[in-house]
């Protein structure tokens, strides 16, 4: 068995929450640059100014957006594991220190009701899944209000199949329009219940960016939607062009008969997320 000390899990979750805010990763980089490459004059100097943001940002170790979003946790924590104390306590912790000393803005509100900041930026929104193994993995995603505003759930029915997949997905990114800062990372979700295809959509969210599902249909779904949703003229920031989607990545999940739920959890070309395991 291995033990873990909760003052270890602040200490990684302080540091993954500065480095997520600040560094963007290699891969988004090169998307972008690929994205410009195959863009109209407007929408490759968008791209242009996209990526010397975030450039800089990672050179001068300050966040490259301004929202620096509420913390999503996903938590794996391996049968061989033994946690010394309260992981979710050990989790906000490190998300206080990482968001106060590394000049996060504070974006979380004690109660949606009366709207009073929490002046720390927690609670994080932590999902915990129990798998095998000595290992401890911790995987931080601060979310945004700008794309995640743009996200949506629908319940459809079998009857709408494929083509009511489609035409749910087009039009909330046709609807969202410029206002998640695209060009956007597509995470959607199928099947499962209401809670369960919105969980699917965000952690699809966290794949590579150029992978594709080990699903055949899923697989086809992502590459159809992906030209179908750059085909929509959204464009880089909403001004059009041909790069509204950097990426689509579809997650599934067995679903009642009667069922078809769909979530689409839009994230903005950033894809802000960073790993450490234990």
């Amino acid at each position: 068995m291995k033990t873990i000390e909760p003052e270890l899990i602040t200490k990684e979750v302080s540091r993954l929450c500065i480095e997520a805010a600040n560094i963007i990763d290699d891969e988004i980089l090169k998307v972008l640059r690929r994205a410009k490459d195959n863009e109209n004059p407007l929408g490759c100097e968008i791209i242009s100014q996209i990526i010397e943001n975030d450039e800089l940002a990672r050179k001068e170790n300050v966040p490259m957006c301004q929202d620096t979003g509420i913390v999503i946790c996903f938590v794996e924590i391996g049968n061989e594991v033994i946690i010394n104390g309260d992981i979710y306590d050990a989790i906000n912790k490190g998300v206080k220190i990482g968001y106060t000393e590394g000049y996060l803005r504070k974006s979380v509100v004690g109660s949606p009701l009366n709207r009073v900041n929490t002046k720390d930026n927690t609670p994080a929104i932590v999902h915990i899944k129990h798998v095998m193994g000595s290992n401890l993995k911790i995987t931080i995603c601060p979310k945004g209000a700008g794309s995640e505003n743009m996200s949506k759930v629908k319940m459809l029915t079998p009857s709408d199949g494929i083509k009511g997949i489609k035409d749910f997905v087009l039009d909330t990114i046709k609807s969202a329009g410029g206002r998640p800062c695209p060009p956007l990372i597509v995470g959607i979700g199928i099947g499962g219940d209401l809670e369960k295809c919105a969980l699917l959509a965000k952690e699809s969210l966290l794949r590579p960016i150029d992978d594709e599902s080990d699903d055949i249909d899923a697989r086809n779904l992502e590459r159809e939607l992906f030209d179908e949703i750059n085909k929509l003229n959204v464009g880089p920031m909403g001004l059009g062009g041909k790069n509204t989607a950097l990426a689509v990545k579809i997650n599934t999940y067995p679903c009642h008969i009667a069922s078809l739920p769909v979530a689409v959890n839009i994230q903005c070309h950033a894809s802000r997320h960073k790993v450490v395991i234990l």
